[in-house]
């Protein structure tokens, strides 16, 4: 194993290919333990190794779409003896980092952003005088995503000298949908496939040893070429189907955008990676190299079950297997939607189910098995996928839109403008709302009851458990108008879930423990969604204490229940506010809005998140014990409150 980007450079391409063997048995190995995306860097190997041979990081640029496949560029970049520690506490972050070393020169957790980031800095080097090579590494699935085109658009007239390295591997998370995944199979499948620029062979040639790599390029093509073209024949159909240009996957796409295109070629076949790389190099005019991979290469479960192996927990190095779920163990929140969904569908024509590339991770695989006609997948195009669900509002569906928190933020003017404004009734299910630990701050949805309350006709919902959150979606079926429902990442809290969901009162908390009135000092808890589990146990030791405690489920963060918050507010001594969200903008915001409007002056204490972007940890445990978000915390603070406010009286006696 190399030391870094230096040494890659030193060896011999027999070398560089026995250093591919050594990273791959290094990332099965190394992230059986506590898993990670091990599939898309598995396909990146000799893409990488070739691009530290071929440039100079951290002079040139590398700027990685997503960026969960820069597993391998860490290793290479001098952090070999770090990286199993990737995705864990205090450990190597999951995705590029700016921060954690200056090889990492852009930060990105989500897909469409690297195009616009590299033509930045590509016009920046020019304004500046200088020549390193901003090289751009965007995946297939990239391209379903608006922002690269409005890239695109702009690479000709902003710069001559880009490279965009076109990582095609057919996949994002799930397989890509869509017609600009339907194009790129016509480049593979065309029958002119492979056939380089005249310029770029007299290139190769002119190379040491370049007649050889030409060689060896040209029959890596021709074995690759058949593999390919009989998938892309698999699903295109017939391959004399025009593709409406009077040709076979013409590369205008680029050509037309002054964008000059070259391949595809084998992303595995080192030589001709190197050579087209070391040609890159030399374009005076912006360039795509179209690149094909295979999803999870080296690994034979990564191959056969690539969805699963884009990004998973513990698995056997040796046979790909996962641990069987124990007993018991209570249902994953995305499951819960996606099989509440698919029983509402079976009862309501007018629902359909919407996500945005993630089936699995957001449970809508459960509809798209089931009822195929009820659900679409509109690939990384957040967007898109809001205002399409607007649009079949108006035609009288109810359109369920499954996306991450922190995702669903890209859609923001989306859901301002065209469902919000427009008072649609779309319903909005917001998975990894709270932590996502191993991901870290790019995947933590901690922002979403701040941007969602400011707006108009809105109906925002936290379930306390699956049951609830079964109860939150039927109830969102009956409301007219843009309603969302925020529910954490991982296991649900593990109470049964009734065969016939409830109706819940809009705007309606629950009293899940009153006050017993025993003269005690009295603490009111509200706990918001899976924080309610917190609540009720912080009570229970407040209590032993000798504490009166009310525990309360808000269920809602608009409308908020003013009756319920205003008379515990004056019951009660204390309040305490808890949310896995931040402090700013967030519920205890709210309530404090609130209370300032009634005049209530009981003292409150807020429990969340603070301003600043949260790390990413083995566990949401270990980042919660770090700021605050426990039960003995919470105790501890309201003991402090009291104690300091008895300890002011005293002060003030004493003066007295």
């Amino acid at each position: 194993m190399v030391d870094g980007p230096e040494h890659v450079k030193k060896l011999s391409v027999s070398q560089l290919q026995e250093l591919a063997g050594e990273i791959r048995e290094e990332l099965i190995a190394g992230l059986a333990k506590a898993g990670g995306h091990l599939g898309p860097n598995l396909g990146v190997v000799e893409l990488t190794i070739a691009l530290h041979h071929v440039f100079n990081s951290p002079v040139d640029k590398f700027v990685w779409d997503v960026s969960h496949q820069v597993y391998v560029h860490k290793i290479l970049t001098g952090r070999k003896d770090r990286f199993r520690t990737i995705r864990q506490t205090d450990g190597l972050n999951g995705f590029a980092l700016r921060t954690e070393s200056n090889h990492d020169c852009y930060g990105a957790g989500h897909a469409g952003t690297a195009l616009s980031a590299a033509l930045g800095m590509a016009a920046a080097r020019d304004k500046n005088g200088t020549n390193e090579n901003v090289v751009c590494i965007f995946g297939d699935a990239a391209l379903t995503n608006g922002i690269s085109f409005e890239a695109l658009n702009n690479i000709d007239h902003t710069t001559k000298k880009f490279i965009g390295i076109l990582n095609d591997n057919e996949w994002s998370i799930a397989k890509n949908v869509g017609a600009i995944s339907n194009y790129l199979n016509k480049l593979i499948t065309n029958p002119r496939y492979n056939k380089i620029a005249r310029d770029f062979e007299n290139f190769v040639r002119r190379l040491p040893k370049g007649d050889l790599a030409l060689k060896l390029a040209h029959k890596a093509e021709g074995g690759f070429k058949g593999a390919i073209t009989d998938v892309g024949l698999r699903q295109t159909g017939n391959l004399e189907q025009s593709d409406g240009r009077g040709g076979h996957g013409n590369p205008v796409l680029f050509e037309e955008l002054g964008i000059r295109y070259l391949g595809p070629i084998d992303g595995h076949n080192l030589p001709l990676l190197m050579s087209t790389l070391e040609f890159a190099k030399q374009c005076d005019h912006p360039i795509v190299i179209h690149v094909l991979t295979q999803k999870g290469k080296g690994f034979e479960a990564a191959l056969k079950q690539p969805e699963k192996f884009h990004g998973l927990g513990p698995y056997d190095a040796r046979t790909g297997e996962t641990p069987a779920a124990k007993p018991g163990i209570a249902p994953m929140y995305q499951d819960v939607m996606g099989q509440t969904l698919v029983k509402l569908c079976q009862k309501n024509n007018t629902l359909v189910g919407i996500t945005a590339a993630m089936p699995s991770g957001t449970g809508l695989k459960h509809l798209e098995k089931a009822m195929p006609d009820r659900y679409y997948d509109v690939g990384i195009a957040e967007e898109h996928g809001v205002i399409f669900a607007a649009g079949m509002a108006t035609m009288g569906l109810h359109p369920v839109v499954a996306i991450y928190s922190s995702f669903l933020q890209r859609a923001y003017d989306c859901i301002h403008h065209d469902v919000c404004l427009q008072n649609l009734p779309v319903i909005f299910c917001m998975d990894r709302a709270g932590l996502s630990a191993n991901d870290g701050p790019t995947h933590h949805g901690l922002f979403d009851i701040a941007y969602l309350r400011c707006l108009p006709n809105v109906t925002a919902m936290a379930p306390a458990n699956e049951d609830e959150l079964a109860d939150m979606m039927f109830t969102a079926t009956h409301i007219n108008s843009p309603t969302f429902i925020r529910y954490p990442r991982g296991t649900a809290e593990g109470v049964p879930i009734k065969e016939q969901p409830a109706l819940l009162e809009i705007g309606k908390a629950q009293v899940v423990r009153n006050f017993s009135n025993t003269g005690k000092r009295k603490v009111a808890l509200f706990g918001l969604g899976p924080l309610n589990t917190m609540a009720r146990k912080a009570a229970d030791q407040l209590t032993a204490e000798g504490f009166d405690c009310a525990v309360i489920n808000p269920r809602f963060t608009k409308p908020l229940d003013a009756g319920t918050h205003e008379f515990f507010g004056n019951a009660a001594d204390l309040i305490v506010t808890m949310e896995d969200h931040t402090i700013v903008g967030g519920y205890g915001a709210a309530v404090l809005e609130l209370f300032s409007e009634k005049n209530v002056t009981t003292p409150l204490i807020r429990i969340g998140w603070p301003d600043q972007f949260i790390e990413h940890a083995s566990t949401p445990d270990v980042l919660r014990a770090r700021y605050g978000l426990t039960v003995e915390a919470i105790v501890a603070k309201v003991k402090a409150q009291f104690n300091d406010a008895v300890s002011k009286v005293t002060s003030m006696v004493d003066v007295a």
